[in-house]
């Protein structure tokens, strides 16, 4: 399945609520979002930046993906998300060998 990458920053409201009531929302959240899509949560961390979580999901596809970013954002806790598709090795190789056909019909705008 793939893996995705998903970031979320929290309102202050969801920060005052999580400061009165401690729990690592990260993994009971991830986990349950990831399973109800037919996949698993990799892991998840808080950190600092931009972003105060990231969760590396392992999920079907992209709709699935999706749902889960939409249900979180729906919630009302998230300010701002980012989801990346994360690509093994293997796959990028194999895109950048798939690069060279489309380099050879591809003309650059000037």
């Amino acid at each position: 399945m793939p893996l995705y990458m998903y970031e979320a920053a929290y309102t202050a409201e969801s920060w005052a609520a999580q400061t009165k009531n401690p729990q690592n929302r990260v993994e009971s959240v991830g986990r349950q979002a990831c399973e109800a899509v037919g996949g698993k949560l990799i892991g998840g961390w808080y950190c600092f930046g931009d972003y105060d979580l990231v969760i590396i999901a392992d999920v079907p596809n992209n709709e699935s993906m999706a749902a889960i970013a939409l249900a979180i954002a729906a919630g009302g806790a998230i300010k701002a998300s980012h989801t990346t598709t994360l690509m093994t090795g293997a796959e990028f190789l194999g895109a950048l060998k798939k690069s060279e056909a489309v380099a050879r019909g591809y003309k650059a705008a000037r």
